[in-house]
């Protein structure tokens, strides 16, 4: 019996041994295909090993990560918290995890994982960099900056630490320093074709429109697949010199495997030319093909915008704070309304003061309300915001130009010192055209409906009317439409109303050399003119779903007939 024992027990060990060797003969073979790009050759032998039942921190950690790649993201997480569960002190699978739960849109937990790379592994130059991309999309921009500065001390030469710190800076409005970047990214890479494009991006903010043209027109002879690229040029003069590049824009060869993503792209492209044109049919066509495209990719739900503007509404009837007048406290001017209502516009016009910092679109109001709400109103929100201002600036007037804060106009005017109010508008069919054919990055989804376009402008109307009615005279009523057809008269009484000296600089607001990040970045740079007045009638046929809408309201019913 003991000789049998003995024998059973050698022939265990002979078994496991088999095993282990066939287990490592495996993991092997996958990492010498992986090692070698041979993707499809590592991941049946990752998945071979999987089903064997062996269990292998690399194993999970590199078949998570190529899952990552595929977008195959819950499949992926699964695998990587298994790998860090076998080891909990790998670094690269808390960096992989970080990078499927960004992609799972899970940014705080992403941060989380990516801080834990960077704890058990501090000079891991590609967490630092990932990081960097997860604080973008929390909105920590400061922090996110100092991320990607990390990156490059680490290692100075990384390409895309200097681009994305170019985007961060943008995205802070130094423009100066984004361009350097950009420029340096492209300097180690001279055929890196993002890197074109958001030069080109820098370029047009700064006003720099033929070199911005330039650097679009590089970034597709690189790519000429990147559809943004191709969008971004269609927003800009049209030439004759851009003939060759108009053919390619309206071949059949350059929606061949775009995803609807590109497509967008190429269709709002083909709109703006066709525009430009003056083919408003054909441009319709394209514009509608382009938003019915991006209203699927990011869906609006009007009742829940409805449901916000309608808790801040009940805000102005409670007493926040008990309000305390600050003498000689900076003039706070905000700029609401609708986008592409000409805001653009006015905060050019009043910036040419020397003495007015101009924020531009910037959301730190609401985020001092937030913060005033969560932290349990241990500081006021005037406190809050004026904190967030002095961040960005020592000047003594600074103009707000986040139009949604509307929705704040009486916490505004009941709560935020030497507050002023700028409520700017246009005829609203001309909005409407306006918002469907900008194309916006981000936010404002409800502009791919021209139904919910009508929706929002009248609810916007609806609130704005309901605040001026209680604070008058913290409220100024800015008409497009007048401003551009006599702007000599307009300007002197929105300066008059703003108790300010006159200057004839303000009627000359092209001459602003600051930069500017919207889409009427190109617009602004010529002199005042009326040339968008009753655009909406070159494109009535295709408005009309918006013009029913509108029609419902007493107001219009007239004014559209």
């Amino acid at each position: 019996m003991e000789g049998f024992g003995r024998k059973k027990s050698k022939n265990k060990k002979i078994k496991n041994l088999k095993a282990n060797n066939f287990k490592e003969q495996i993991i092997h073979t996958a990492f010498k295909f992986h090692s070698e790009g041979n993707i499809s050759e590592a991941t049946k032998y990752y998945q071979s090993f999987i089903k064997q039942g062996f269990k292998d921190f690399r194993v999970f950690s590199n078949y998570g990560f190529i899952l990552l790649g595929l977008g195959k993201f819950k499949e992926a997480e699964l695998l990587l918290r298994k790998a860090i569960e076998l080891k909990p002190d790998y670094a690269e699978a808390h960096l992989n995890l970080g990078n499927i739960l960004q992609g799972l849109g899970k940014f705080k937990e992403a941060e989380i994982s990516t801080h834990k790379a960077i704890e058990l592994k501090p000079n891991f130059v590609i967490a630092y960099l990932n990081l960097g991309n997860i604080l973008k999309n929390l909105g920590q921009l400061e922090k996110a900056e100092l991320c990607l500065r990390k990156a490059i001390e680490l290692k100075p030469n990384f390409v895309d630490a200097h681009l994305n710190l170019g985007t961060i800076l943008q995205g802070l409005s130094d423009y100066k320093n984004a361009e350097l970047s950009i420029r340096k990214a492209i300097e180690l890479k001279p055929d890196y074709a993002e890197a074109h494009l958001n030069l080109g991006n820098i370029l047009k903010h700064l006003g720099q429109l033929e070199d911005a043209k330039l650097s679009y027109h590089k970034a597709i002879e690189l790519k000429p697949d990147l559809t943004s690229a191709n969008y971004s040029i269609s927003t800009l003069q049209y030439s004759n010199e851009d003939k060759i590049w108009r053919d390619q824009l309206f071949s059949d060869e350059i929606l061949n495997k775009e995803s609807k993503k590109g497509q967008v792209d190429i269709y709002f492209a083909r709109a703006n030319i066709l525009h430009k044109e003056k083919k408003y049919d054909d441009s319709s066509k394209f514009l509608q093909l382009a938003n019915n495209l991006k209203f699927d990719l990011n869906p609006f739900n009007y009742e829940n915008f409805l449901k916000k503007s309608r808790t801040l509404l009940l805000e102005m009837d409670k007493k926040i704070l008990n309000k305390i007048e600050l003498k000689n406290s900076s003039e706070n001017i905000f700029i609401v309304g609708m986008p592409r209502c000409g805001s653009t516009l006015l905060e050019s016009i009043i910036s040419m003061n020397n003495n007015v910092h101009a924020l531009g679109e910037i959301n730190i109001l609401e985020e001092s309300y937030h913060e005033y709400k969560e932290f349990k109103k241990k500081k006021r929100i005037d406190e809050l915001y004026i904190e967030k201002v002095n961040k960005k600036t020592q000047l003594n007037i600074t103009t707000n130009k986040w139009l949604y804060n509307y929705r704040y106009a009486g916490i505004i005017s009941d709560e935020i010192p030497n507050s002023k109010i700028i409520h700017c508008y246009r005829h609203p069919l001309d909005n409407i055209l306006s918002l469907y054919r900008a194309h916006f990055t981000k936010g404002n989804q409800y502009s791919s409906s021209l139904v919910n376009c009508a929706k929002v402008y009248l609810e916007q109307e609806k609130i704005m009317s309901i605040y001026k009615n209680k604070f008058q005279s913290k409220i100024y009523n800015l008409n497009y439409d007048l401003l551009v057809s006599n702007p000599d008269k307009e300007i002197k009484s929105l300066i008059s109303w703003l108790g300010w000296n006159w200057q004839d600089l303000y009627l000359s607001p092209h001459q602003n050399t600051r930069a500017i990040a919207t889409r009427s970045s190109v617009e602004v740079r010529s002199p005042i003119n009326s040339k968008s007045i009753g655009g909406w009638k070159n494109y009535r046929e295709m408005l009309k779903p918006a013009l029913e809408i509108l029609t419902q309201s007493e107001k219009y019913r007239k004014l559209l007939s």
